[in-house]
């Protein structure tokens, strides 16, 4: 049965596509709410098709499953119960107390798809993390995308291995141990091969964003819209077991509805991990400040289970690496960092100068816990938004995984960073059509001025250039390199004491105080009946705690029964009973 959503059509044919090279269509019957179908004897898993509106040309399905010939070509029927899974045991894992690692799939191994991805399945359990998030899989313009250009947002990349691919990954992950995330994008699509207008309102008729026009989630016939990008969130989660979805920038969403699109979508996700009976997590990249993203719906929230909190990276990194420019410039100072460690927003309805006025709600400490804050060092953006796309040296790493890895959130770690990778994360595209392919690197220099590299110098490698995405890929050969391996093994260490230690992981913000000096660039967290203490100045710098160190970044670390002495740029966890 072939069925698509067209409801200003006067005619729809289903084009059929057939071993010989021809074509062949067969009308379509209109049903209640827009919806034409059709069944054509012959026709099932592996067959090409697409869909012609009034006699127009053939597009590829909206919810097409498979574009084996890219972006332009015809969709292809894929069965998914065709695919033999082996994770029957797997019960899903909760997003409480877990440490999450990104994934481009393109760049994380020489090969660039799911099954090498699969392969360094065992290095992710040996560093001791709970869930791997990949960056978006759908289709994109030519080979190689950060992949928000997604368009045929019910298929999977065939330059990773299409649809059987992300299977075959999900149940290795799953067999190990791991669970999976999925970003996703719902604010836009990619302006390339995207076909969706010609069957229907998908797009607002007013609103947009900086990457493109507004998907229509509150105008006439947004109901049907709204049911296309569920339909698709359902899909991940159920056909592909994938366990959570990171929402793309959901400050983005145009949707002035009653119920948000967001409650929605998690009243619906919510009904099907109790189907399946396994945790399904949504999680938002949000710019907002705004707590109630995760504030359950019966206190008035939209109900997801965590959101992306950018003031924690900044005044981790300000802090580690001393830059103050653009959107750091409020940052840096311990007074930020002890504030974000305690009250995970430092904007939260205070000023904020890159954006010229006040920003963000307080975080209740005493009933939103720490874990649906989502919190890095390091992640593809603030990476890849560097002209150079360059990332932390390795003490700055070390000392800023000390403290996130310690804090009570849920931290999440860019692949390569826990042995300070030496390569890049560069903004790569391979947009095929010239126009795009042109002014790709204009766009991107519009976005670095933005972002507030007033002094870029236009140093950003060329995006449609083959070798930025090249450049981009780990060198699996650093991991058992001198200074790479010490990192390693210092991000094992944490992870280790992370689970060793309850109130490492404790979530209750309420529970966590700080102290610090200005002066000296010192800090102390206060986690439960431990203590988190870092020296992020150049000079020594002795502590008012004591106790017996769990783990420290220096040897050098001298702890009296009075005070601790700190060596330049370090950190250590003492146990003081």
């Amino acid at each position: 049965m072939f069925e698509v959503w067209a409801p200003t059509a006067d005619r729809v044919e289903v084009e059929i596509h057939i071993d010989t090279g021809k074509t062949e269509r067969h009308a379509m019957t209109r049903g209640r709410d827009g919806w034409w179908t059709a069944r054509v004897a012959g026709a099932g898993h592996d067959t090409d098709y697409a869909f012609s509106v009034d006699g127009g040309e053939a597009f590829p399905d909206p919810r097409t499953r498979r574009q084996p010939s890219g972006v332009f070509g015809p969709s292809r029927v894929y069965d998914h119960d065709r695919f033999a899974w082996n994770d029957q045991g797997w019960r899903g894992r909760a997003l409480p107390g877990s440490v999450i690692y990104e994934v481009h799939v393109g760049a994380f191994t020489p090969e660039g798809t799911f099954d090498a991805a699969a392969g360094r399945i065992g290095h992710l359990v040996d560093l001791g993390v709970d869930f791997v998030e990949l960056m978006p899989v759908p289709p994109v313009p030519g080979r190689h995308n950060w992949g928000y250009d997604g368009v045929d947002l019910y298929a999977v990349h065939e330059e990773y291995g299409g649809p059987d691919g992300l299977k075959r990954f999900v149940d290795a992950c799953h067999r190990a141990g791991l669970g999976v995330l999925l970003d996703v994008v719902y604010n836009h699509l990619g302006p390339s091969g995207n076909f969706l207008a010609p069957f229907g309102p998908y797009f607002h008729e007013t609103a947009s964003s900086f990457w493109g026009q507004a998907v229509n989630l509150d105008g006439k016939h947004s109901d049907e819209v709204r049911r296309y990008f569920i339909g698709n969130a359902v899909q991940w989660l159920r056909d592909y077991h994938i366990d959570g979805l990171r929402l793309d920038a959901v400050h983005a969403l145009h949707d002035n509805r009653a119920v948000h699109f967001l409650e929605e979508l998690a009243t619906e996700v919510d009904a099907l991990s109790a189907t399946l009976g396994r945790p399904l997590t949504l999680i938002a990249e949000a710019d907002m400040n705004d707590p109630r993203l995760v504030t359950p719906r019966e206190a008035g929230g939209h109900g997801l289970a965590a959101a992306w909190n950018d003031d924690v990276h900044h005044a981790l990194h300000a802090a580690v690496s001393g830059e103050r420019h653009g959107y750091y410039g409020d940052f840096g100072s311990m007074g930020a960092l002890a504030k974000v460690l305690t009250h995970a927003y430092f904007h939260d309805g205070t000023y904020s100068s890159f954006r010229g006025r006040t920003h963000g709600r307080p975080v209740d400490r005493l009933r939103v816990p720490g874990h649906r804050f989502v919190c890095c060092v390091q992640n593809h953006d603030q990476i890849g938004n560097r002209a150079a796309g360059d990332r932390l040296p390795p003490e700055a790493l070390k000392l800023g995984a000390g403290l996130l890895l310690t804090s009570p959130f849920t931290p999440m770690l860019f692949m390569g960073e826990e042995w300070a990778a030496s390569t890049p994360f560069l903004f790569f595209t391979d947009h095929v059509e010239p126009h795009l392919a042109q002014g790709e690197g204009e766009r991107r220099e519009a976005e670095f001025v933005g972002f507030g590299y007033d002094d870029w110098g236009g140093t950003a490698p060329d995006p449609q250039d083959e070798a930025t995405f090249h450049r981009s890929k780990l060198d699996w050969t650093e991991p058992a390199e001198p200074g790479h391996r010490e990192v390693l093994a210092w991000y094992c260490d944490l992870i280790a004491l992370r689970r060793a230690h309850p109130a490492l992981a404790d979530p209750r913000l309420d529970r966590v105080s700080a102290e610090f000096s200005e002066e000296g660039r010192w800090i102390v967290v206060h986690r439960g009946p431990l203590r988190v203490a870092a020296n992020l100045g150049a000079a020594p710098a002795t502590v008012p705690v004591t106790g017996r160190v769990l783990l420290a970044s220096d040897d050098a670390v001298t702890v009296t029964s009075e005070a601790t002495t700190l060596p330049p740029r370090s950190l250590v966890v003492l146990d003081p009973s």
